[in-house]
């Protein structure tokens, strides 16, 4: 996901795609502990988005 994508999302939008990004680390985590992940990357690429996110959720909560 892009961080311009990102921005465009209102703050409840971001919440629920924040959990939902938490949810899949958690099920990727486990799945790459029973070896059965097919993508060991997907777990970075899921990390950088949340990190995304939770910049853009600070960086609002600034501004006000």
């Amino acid at each position: 996901m892009k961080a311009a994508e990102i921005r465009e999302l209102s703050s409840t939008e971001l919440a629920e795609k924040l959990s939902d990004l938490k949810s899949e680390l958690f099920n990727l985590r486990f799945q790459h502990a029973i070896n059965q992940l097919e993508n060991p990357m997907r777990i970075k690429a899921v990390k950088k988005d949340i990190a995304r996110i939770k910049t853009v959720i600070k960086a609002r909560e600034s501004v006000q």
